[in-house]
């Protein structure tokens, strides 16, 4: 009997049961009118029975009432809520009911499903999620993907999950689909799910919301309608998943100014440095790389220091950890224009790790010399000579990337205030390689001109003027730096190098048949600070070597 009942229920069309939902709606009213007990509840409970009317009114009218499978689920969940509303009634009136509380609870239970149904009609009244589910777009594939996304804006938890499951399946088939029929409703049904008590389901609503992030789309969407705070709290008492998927979406989401300091004031630093102290490499990453993006903000790198941010990104950097050089970049954004920062790393023996993750790196890379570069100036040389900074100077300038070579000169243009550190610098075999760097097709002019920079610090020291002759490079390189383009920078120092050299006939005649006059020529007339003493060296000796071959 019960099955057939249910038979019976099912074939009813969407009509038919809005006529049962308006007969059963009046029978509630009318009935809950008669209770006399529960005042104040039943007030609310009135209150919503007769809001019901007018809103499947409004519904009933949409053109595609009839056709979509969403509207008769909804007034089968009405009908339902209806349903619990009149037994409530009849065991009020009668007086059969199993102790105030739970009758109070139950009263509150059936004012909470009601609420529920007269949001999911409005839902369906006013996003237009009744045309979009019932007009196919192209493909069956793309009207259940928009059922499914609809689904997850209303009705209970129970439903909502299965539709989230579905989303998560059709996900893996084909997402690019999906990104493309998400709107700003979607994304607030989904920042809701992920606050829900159900484990699952914001293990499922963080996964997806993860997928969104990864792919680039709808991100401002995701962070208006208030997407940080549950990720955060994710990130902080989330199960292994949870806290994954959602650490991975603020690392994406932190490359945005405003959204670090969304992190930031949503207290969001702390549980990103526990995922740092913690052994998971994939969420190690993500949070450092996080940690990384949101001190490129000026204004919080202290709230990042006072919250421990600087020993921790230390403490990575002397692990065995896959995380370094993004512990290396974090504390290069921190060091960033900051003197008590600076001081900060020192303190925590901040050189030492750098010179070692240094030493322990095949290639060096740029965000550990770039840490170097901005905390030199606060060391005293001899402190400097003791660690052994030359030496790893050297090193990366012979095995390091291409922005490692350039952050190691500009290192040696900041130390080398001192004729000492000067000398130190060119015996520890730096020249050579700095003159390396000065050749044509490197890769871009700041390259070379840094190189250039530092060479031209090196050589008021006589021992280093006579290392950048020897090298037969040297000069040849120089001299095409001459080249008086506004775009290059490096002409001014090519020319305090090349006067250190003028001194010597044979360094000038190599300087003439490059030909530096053509170049000396112009960039005297653009007053390059030097290029007219050179000029007038290169052709008086010119000169003399004409009368003397007469």
């Amino acid at each position: 009997m019960v099955e057939d009942r249910k038979l019976l229920l099912e074939a009813l069309s969407v009509e038919e049961w809005l006529s049962r939902v308006h007969e059963l709606v009046t029978v509630a009213i009318n009935k809950a009118a008669e209770v006399k007990g529960f005042h104040g509840r039943w007030r609310m409970i009135i209150s919503r029975l007769e809001q019901i009317p007018s809103r499947l009114s409004d519904l009933s009218t949409h053109p595609f009432f009839s056709k979509n499978p969403l509207c008769k689920e909804l007034l089968q969940t009405v009908f339902n809520s209806l349903n619990e509303a009149t037994e409530l009634v009849d065991l009020c009136l009668m007086g059969k009911f199993q102790g105030k509380l739970r009758m109070q609870s139950d009263l509150d239970s059936l004012t909470a499903k009601l609420d529920l149904n007269l949001q999911d009609c409005d839902l369906l009244i006013r996003t237009g999620v009744l045309s979009s589910v019932s007009v196919e777009q192209g493909s069956v594939n793309s009207t259940h993907i928009e059922d499914l996304l609809a689904r997850i804006q209303m009705g209970n938890l129970e439903s909502k999950h299965k539709a989230l499951d579905g989303l998560v399946e059709v996900l893996k088939e084909d997402e690019k689909k999906v990104f493309c029929i998400l709107n700003r409703n979607h994304m607030s049904a989904l920042i809701n799910l992920l606050t829900t008590n159900s484990t699952r389901i914001r293990e499922k609503a963080v996964t997806f919301v993860c997928a969104i992030v990864e792919s680039g789309n709808c991100e401002n969407w995701l962070i208006s309608e208030g997407v940080m705070p549950p990720l955060i709290r994710l990130v902080e008492s989330g199960t292994l998943i949870g806290k994954e998927k959602a650490t991975i979406s603020i690392q994406r989401l932190s490359t945005s100014e405003s959204t670090a300091r969304s992190i930031v004031g949503h207290n969001g630093i702390g549980p990103l440095i526990t995922i740092c102290q913690g052994e998971d490499s994939v969420m190690q990453t993500a949070a450092v790389c996080s940690l990384k993006n949101i001190a490129m903000v000026p204004d919080v790198r202290q709230i990042l220091a006072d919250e421990g941010v600087v020993k921790v990104m230390i403490n990575l950097m002397d692990r065995n950890s896959t995380s370094k050089e993004y512990a290396a970049e974090c504390l290069q954004n921190l060091t960033s224009g900051n003197d008590e920062l600076r001081r900060l790393v020192i303190s925590e023996d901040g050189i030492h790790t750098l010179l070692e993750y240094i030493d322990n790196n095949p290639f060096p890379q740029e965000p550990a010399v770039a840490v170097l570069k901005n905390l030199v100036n606060l060391v005293p040389n001899h402190v400097l000579i003791s660690v052994g900074l030359v030496d790893r100077l050297a090193r990366v300038l012979r095995f390091g990337s291409v922005g490692a070579q350039q952050e190691a000169a500009l290192v040696i243009c900041r130390i080398c205030g001192s004729n000492e550190m000067k000398r130190l610098v060119g015996e520890g075999g730096c020249i050579s390689l700095l003159v390396k760097m000065l050749e044509v097709g490197k890769p871009n002019g700041g390259y070379r001109e840094v190189a250039a920079q530092a060479i031209a610090s090196l050589m008021t020291v006589r021992y280093n003027c006579k290392e950048v002759k020897k090298d037969e490079k040297s000069i040849p390189n120089l001299v095409q730096l001459l080249e008086p383009s506004p775009q290059n920078m490096a002409k001014k120092y090519s020319v305090t190098c090349l006067v250190c050299l003028s001194s010597s006939k044979k360094c000038k005649k190599l300087m003439i048949s490059h030909g530096a006059i053509g170049y000396l020529k112009k960039l005297s007339e653009m007053e390059i600070p030097g290029a007219k003493k050179l000029l007038d060296r290169l052709e008086k000796g010119k000169i003399s070597s004409l009368f003397r071959r007469k």
